[in-house]
């Protein structure tokens, strides 16, 4: 991973990384008194709150299964 492959990620004291690849990156901040989850796609990154975080990896759970 180049260096400045996740520059939206802030100091480690400040959020939590869930997990990374080469290419991708997902961590977690405090927002309100919420979750705050930021998924970095390569040029696009998404924030999300907690419900909506929770909705899109029901979504992707459900893409990964084979079709019928």
């Amino acid at each position: 991973m180049s260096e400045h492959a996740h520059t939206n990620t802030p100091a480690d004291d400040d959020h939590d990384t869930l997990a990374v690849t080469e290419s991708f990156i997902v961590w977690t901040s405090d927002m309100d008194g919420d979750t705050a989850y930021h998924v970095e796609l390569g040029g696009i990154t998404l924030h999300l709150t907690s419900e909506e975080w929770e909705e899109l990896v029901v979504l992707i759970k459900s893409a990964d299964q084979p079709l019928d």
